[in-house]
């Protein structure tokens, strides 16, 4: 499919179903990453740190999973588009993931395969450096790659297990939850039994587990030892990756603890230029943001996956909503354009303004808006042929995303003029002029669910008693906190995990390519569907599946080619 953008930026593949990247395949997670030589220095056990990095994240599904798309075949009248891929719909549909293959980019199976392969990669490392050193940890040669490797090892669990398990509940609950395999030591043998007690934990083992791994590296990470700290676990890094990980463990105090490591004592030195962005080309954009000197971009991954092609292909976007045929309230469908983009907020109307300019729509903005920061780099391997791999980097770890950590941690640990400080800060990276106010934020995000579209279906206590319960000011700040997280945070598919932390409903509206009639689905609190089923193949192969309730049938009927949509800017 062709898109054609202003400033004579066009894409180069035109391959209507994407270029799959080739992964080397296995169905256990016994995979060692190389053997063909011998980790006998420093040099290459650091070489060898810099493959486990992961080439597929979970970002995709979890923005089919979440509220931040809609289906345009419910939005738009009269269309009938298929999606990009098959296992698009199913995602969409809460269903068990099947209708892909291994090679595909942004499925279960590659984030299971891209994150299990960096975490055997770092097993190896930390093995090789036993074997070298007598005590690695305290060797001034081998600490960083030490410290590196096991903050790694905790990130890659921590992902699986948001994507693959229940969210943390409290730990009586999460004792009873069944987590993921928790692989700390390089397998030598294949048919490994990843299924049994000594690799699954629950999810309270595996928070333990993570919080394990990333004491015993986070001390010893040393910046300078990187050529570009960015594309690696650097200080800042590691911190913001503690203080999310505390968040979510609502240790709220040593969230603070980390966020402040990571951010400093200028917080508003840390965040994102957007008054500078190099807006000429699409090129320059990307460059501008994907920048790895920026002190906003804690760390860089370059990633294989087709998002930009999956919500450029008209059936699932950022986009208006839509009343009700019946005049039911219920089956309203939030206009997700206007939460994330143009809707206004507590100190702001309209757009955002560091959002002006940068944002792009699909025909005459029926088929949805999306922000530059996704677009794809294209790596060709033929030119002549036209093939070869998509590429989009993300920031898994930014300033911003730690300072709303931040803000939240405080914000339950009772000190809410603090949590406004930082919300303010955010804002006024945004471009906002108007300072941040009590008032303002309870003008916004006054009413319930029903009323107010930027007011989330939390469920904290259902989720666990043991949730602080919030005054009614308290819980607008904390609407308004977990606003700006969705707004921070689209495509980088965080928002579904606080989705699945509070509790928050979400309501899908769908509508297939073949059909007439529209589908509305709830997702509750308590729904078994909030984890996805572990990968076919991954099953195929032995391990056990996920119970998430009754079985959906699956739609085998190949999908459409998309035609072709001249793309604006929105000034």
């Amino acid at each position: 499919m062709m898109k054609t953008y202003i400033k004579n930026y066009t894409v180069g593949c035109l391959l209507c179903c994407g270029v799959a990247v080739a992964f080397t395949a296995c169905d256990k997670l016994d995979e060692v990453p190389d053997n063909r030589s011998e980790l006998n220095s420093v040099e290459k056990v650091q070489q060898l740190l810099v493959s486990a990095y992961p080439a597929g994240l979970p970002n995709v599904i979890c923005e089919l999973s979440g509220d931040n798309l809609v289906d345009n075949n419910v939005v738009v009248p009269a269309t009938h588009y298929d999606a990009y891929s098959p296992w698009h719909e199913q995602t969409y549909k809460w269903e068990d993931i099947t209708n892909y293959s291994t090679g595909e980019d942004d499925t279960p199976y590659q984030t299971w395969e891209a994150c299990y392969q960096g975490i055997a990669t770092a097993n190896h490392a930390i093995e090789a450096m036993e074997k070298l050193s007598e005590d690695p940890k305290n060797d001034p040669e081998f600490s960083h790659s030490w410290g590196e490797a096991h903050v790694l090892r905790a990130w890659l669990h921590f992902t699986l297990l948001n994507v693959f398990a229940e969210a943390y509940k409290d730990d009586a609950q999460s004792e009873q939850d069944m987590g993921i395999p928790y692989v700390t030591e390089p397998e030598t043998v294949v048919n490994v039994d990843y299924s049994g007690p000594k690799y699954r934990k629950s999810v309270a083992e595996c928070y333990r587990l993570i919080e394990k791994d990333i004491l015993e590296g986070i001390d010893l990470i040393d910046d300078s030892k990187y050529k570009v700290p960015a594309y690696h676990f650097n200080k800042n890094a590691a911190h913001a990756l503690a203080a999310r990980f505390y968040l979510f463990w609502r240790k709220y105090d040593k969230c603070v603890e980390h966020a402040n490591a990571a951010l400093g004592t200028n917080p508003a030195s840390m965040l994102r230029k957007w008054s500078s962005l190099n807006t000429n080309t699409m090129d320059t954009r990307l460059n501008d943001f994907n920048d790895e000197k920026a002190a906003c971009n804690f760390l860089i991954v370059p990633t294989y996956s087709l998002q930009d092609r999956m919500m450029s292909a008209c059936r699932f976007s950022i986009n208006n909503g839509k009343k009700s045929d019946d005049d039911d309230p219920s089956k309203d469908v939030a206009a997700t354009d206007k939460i994330l983009y143009n809707g206004g907020g507590p100190n702001w109307t309209g757009y955002i303004p560091a959002y002006a300019g940068n944002l792009f729509i699909w025909g005459d903005q029926d088929y949805g808006i999306w922000l530059f920061r996704v677009y794809e780099y294209f790596e060709y391997t033929d030119k002549i042929a036209g093939i070869g791999y998509v590429h989009i980097l993300y920031q898994p770890f930014t300033a911003e995303e730690t300072l709303l950590c931040r803000a939240e941690a405080k914000l339950f640990l009772g000190d809410r003029e603090g949590a406004l400080t930082d919300l303010d800060y955010w804002t006024a990276a945004k471009m906002v002029e108007k300072p941040l106010t009590q008032e303002g934020i309870d003008a916004k995000y006054d009413g319930t669910p029903e009323t107010n579209i930027y007011v989330g279906d939390l469920h904290m206590q259902d989720m666990s008693p043991e949730f602080k319960q919030l005054s009614d000011v308290e819980m607008r700040v904390l609407h308004c906190i977990l606003h700006f997280r969705r707004i921070e945070t689209m495509y980088e598919g965080l928002r579904w995990f606080d989705i699945k932390r509070y509790g928050i409903t979400v309501h899908h509206a769908y509508r297939g390519p073949q059909e007439d009639e529209i589908h509305h689905d709830y997702l509750r609190w308590n729904d078994p569907r909030r984890v996805l089923q572990i990968p076919a193949n991954v099953i195929n192969a032995g391990y056990p599946s996920t119970d998430r309730g009754e079985p959906y049938s699956v739609n085998q009927d190949s999908y459409m080619d998309k035609p072709a949509y001249a793309t604006y800017q929105i000034k």
